[in-house]
This record gives C-alpha cells, structure tokens and sequence, in this order.
C-alpha cells in the first residue's frame, strides 16, 4: 500500500486540516499518517484559538513516520510560523522526500488568518522552493506574486511569476469570482487548464486541504502531476455534489461519499 503524510494543523471540527487531509488520503486509497503543526479550536464559523507545535515536537513527528514508514508523499497545509516551516524544510530535505505538495494556507474560508506576516518570505525562501507542486487560491496566490488577480489572463501571468520566482509548479485554483471553478496548472512542460463547474453547495470548510491531499494520494500512488490534479478536482467535485449540510456557517463536504453502502448502516 502506498503511503502519504500529512504535515498540518488540527481541525476540531473535523471538516480541514489533518482531519480532512487523513480522510481524504483513505478514500483515495493511501495509507495516511500526520505530523501535526499547530491545535485549534474552530468550527464552521471560525477560528477561536490556535495553539501551535513546538520545531522540535514537530521534528521528532516528522523524524518518526520517515524512520518507519516512509512516505510516498508529502502534503503540507497550516504552517504558521517561521520556526516551524524551516523545521519541516530541513527535515524533507533531510530524508530527500518526495511528491511534496503545499496548500500555502493563509487565511482560512472563514477569513482568519492563520500564516504570520513574517512567515511568508520563509515559505517563499525555505519550503515553496522544494515543492513539486503548490496549490494557492487567488488571494494567495497575490500574496505570493504581489500582483493583482482579475482575469484568467492576470492568472496565466501570476502563476508565471510564481514559477520563475520558486522553480515550482503552480496549480491555480481560480472561482474567487474569475471564473466557474476553473484551475490553471503551470509547469516547466506547460499550461494547462482544469474545466469545473460550480457546485451550487455554500458548504466548502476545507475544500483546499481537501484538494492537496487528493493530488498527494494520486503521486503517491504513481500518477503524473497533471493526471493526480485531474483526479483530485473529479474527487472534491463529488464530495460537494454530495451536500452534507452540518454546522451554522461554511460547512464540511462529505469525504466519504463512496463509501460502501454495508458500513453506512444505521442501527
């Protein structure tokens, strides 16, 4: 069975980060671990409280998944400080990881902010550059490029200078009003665009941890780049279709919407 590892921050409601990330490997057919950066206290409304990992607690998470079960891929998602984005740059280097893909996650869907101001060149000097693929949302990806985002062609252009600037491949996630759910993948081969429809479905609490980690899974497993990015929109596409509706703001989708009928009955 292949395997991947989830470097990210718990979600207590369930519905993002390592929770969402272990979830999602599984029904992608992956063996899923976690190395986990940071507690906190959310749910579909918001972010209440983060308490995050000490560098050297990390390490040793890292430091025990690489010893015993190595991965086949690397996912990272909630990083929040400098200290701890170099522990994980140092460590992957360390152990010559592969297939890493980065949710460079910023602000949550609720619009808290989970990345410290400081943090952002780190990413952009220690871990982005060691990416195979990265996966930013328009506001991100502004961060990242410090250009404006307004048309596909703006998109085209960030995702260029994204690449030039940290020699990874760029996976653009576009909707933020752009266009109907569609992504734009930069490579050093090509440009390629993923067509979606819009999924009419106000629930999408951890739709990018989501996204990440099913391209994670498919590299895992032996799938090229573009093939995985494929695979992990037709993914989270079925989990919107699904509709679970849980929660009072931006709710989880259903990651298990294929799982076999036998193990969903009720008593």
């Amino acid at each position: 069975m292949r395997t991947a590892l989830s470097i990210a921050g718990s979600d207590s409601s369930g519905g993002a980060g390592v929770q969402a990330d272990l979830k999602t490997m599984t029904m992608n057919g992956v063996f899923a671990m976690s190395a986990i950066t940071a507690l906190t206290a959310q749910n579909t409304t918001g972010v209440t409280g983060i308490l995050e990992a000490d560098p050297e607690f990390l390490k040793k998470q890292i430091d025990a998944v690489f010893e015993d079960i190595r991965p086949d891929a690397v996912k990272i998602g909630m990083v929040s400080s400098s200290g701890l984005i170099k522990t994980i740059a140092e460590r992957l280097q360390h152990y010559k990881a592969e297939n890493i893909v980065v949710d460079p996650v910023m602000v949550a869907t609720s619009g808290s902010r989970l990345l410290e101001e400081d943090a952002v060149d780190t990413l952009k000097k220690e871990l982005l550059p060691i990416a195979t693929v990265i996966t930013p949302n328009i506001p991100e990806a502004e961060i990242l490029c410090g250009m404006e985002i307004h048309t596909e062609e703006d998109m085209v252009a960030a995702a260029k200078a994204i690449y030039e600037d940290l020699g990874c491949a760029v996976l653009l996630k576009g909707g933020h009003n752009i266009n109907d759910a569609n992504d734009l993948l930069y490579t050093k081969e090509e440009v390629s665009w993923f067509k979606g429809k819009r999924i009419n479905n106000p629930n999408t609490h951890g739709t990018g941890c989501t996204l990440s980690s099913a391209i994670a899974a498919n590299l895992a497993k032996g799938f090229d780049l573009k093939i995985s990015v494929q695979r992990a929109k037709d993914y989270i596409s079925r989990a919107l279709a699904d509709m679970l509706d849980l929660g009072a703001g931006s709710g989880p989708m259903n990651h298990a919407f294929d799982l076999k009928d036998e193990w969903k009955e009720e008593a």
